[in-house]
């Protein structure tokens, strides 16, 4: 199949990489984005067959030249798959519906959910937070009843969709590579840590999250810190581009001794090095404010990493029987689940252990991509794609 995927911000090289060992892949991306995010980088030396439209300009001045982009040039395409069903969905079913051709939107976040948590943290007005949603709930609008799918993450975000979408169908973004993310040994996980170089004695919490307005770093801070004034010796380390912020944050909300064990680093390659640092730890921790899916929590369970996160959304629909589960914003609930993790970790490892089961099940890479090829050849209106002599044995 001739697939364009459409990219309204940024994407994840390991979903790029796996849509194109199953199509005929062309990506079109705001050049900026593509450049900053690195995955310019990331794709050159990942090998993948791809050809790369990137669309200069801002946020305007892209929503507009990518809509030309895509009159012009959809023809070529069997169908396209585009990224979430906001600006870049609106644009990519508009203009498949202009020439012809057969468009499935993916969404992986919530998109009025997401939106609310602006306003929450005070960083927009009463009127803007109206106005705003008001033209989400149209863009959802548009891209649902224009698109021959709207693709989802979860049964979650199928309810999220639903209302908006004449068919909905679930999908497994890029899974989990489970082979990569696996188990380690009490001697692997000290061998990782000397060479990742991380405290070899602490209890470490690694949170795999970027910082923004959906998260909820504040609450995983204060959490930590209690579980510390009742003796864990833990560290929390942060990766990610917003790992700076992250540390500023600690010091802002006047965290005790920060600088000693609140840490960061830059986003590890998710192909390459990410998976050793979920393996180096004692646990995972994931807070948020709202949240479509949640992939960090599935790759750490994927390494029987004990996960605590919050009860909301996509972590509350799935992870529910296999990671401790804390409410909203409660840092002192937070606390006493690390502590428990920290206290009996024989009973926290073989709950990860369960986790890493329903990874394996639900959730791998091979499964993932299998069902995202079906799904393109449906609405392309392709026989159904035979799988690969690999994956039928």
């Amino acid at each position: 199949m001739r697939v364009l995927f459409f990219v309204e911000g940024f994407t994840d090289i390991r979903f790029i990489v796996g849509l194109s060992e199953i199509c005929d892949l062309t990506l079109a991306v705001p050049a900026r984005a593509f450049r900053e995010s690195g995955l310019d980088e990331r794709l050159r030396e990942s090998g993948a067959r791809v050809e790369v439209h990137a669309i200069e300009g801002g946020r305007l001045a892209f929503q507009w030249r990518s809509l030309l982009w895509l009159v012009r040039h959809l023809p070529a395409f069997d169908v396209v798959l585009a990224q979430e069903m906001l600006r870049g969905g609106v644009n990519a079913t508009l203009a498949g519906a202009l020439r012809g051709v057969p468009v499935v939107t993916y969404m992986g976040i919530s998109p009025i959910e997401y939106f609310r948590c602006r306003r929450e943290r005070r960083q927009i007005g009463a009127a803007a937070a109206a106005a705003g949603e008001a033209a989400i709930r149209l863009m959802m609008t548009i891209s649902g009843r224009l698109a021959t799918t709207a693709l989802v993450m979860g049964p979650y975000l199928a309810t999220v969709a639903a209302p908006f979408s004449r068919r909905v169908a679930m999908g497994r973004y890029y899974g989990v590579d489970v082979d990569l993310f696996r188990p380690a040994t009490g001697a692997e996980r000290a061998t990782l840590r000397e060479r990742l170089d991380l405290p070899r004695d602490a209890f470490l919490i690694v949170l795999s999250s970027r910082i923004s307005h959906e998260k909820d770093p504040e609450t995983v801070l204060q959490a930590v810190a209690f579980a510390r004034a009742r003796g864990l010796n833990a560290v929390l380390l942060n990766l990610g581009g917003g790992y700076r912020e992250f540390q500023a944050l600690a010091a802002d909300l006047g965290v005790p001794d920060a600088a000693e064990w609140v840490l960061g680093r830059p986003a590890a390659h998710p192909m390459k090095e990410l998976a050793d640092y979920y393996r180096a730890a004692d646990a995972l921790i994931q807070g948020s404010l709202e949240e479509g899916l949640g992939f960090s929590p599935l790759e750490a369970l994927a390494c029987e990493v004990p996960t605590v996160a919050s009860a909301v959304g996509g972590l509350a629909a799935h992870l529910g029987d296999v990671a401790t589960l804390t409410p909203r914003r409660d840092a002192l609930a937070m606390a006493s689940a690390i502590l428990q993790v920290a206290s009996n970790p024989g009973a926290a490892r073989a709950q990860a252990r369960r986790g890493r089961e329903y990874v394996v099940r639900d959730w791998n890479r091979a499964r993932a991509f299998a069902e995202l090829r079906q799904v393109l050849a449906d609405a392309a209106g392709h026989l159904p794609v035979p799988a690969p002599q690999a994956e039928r044995a």
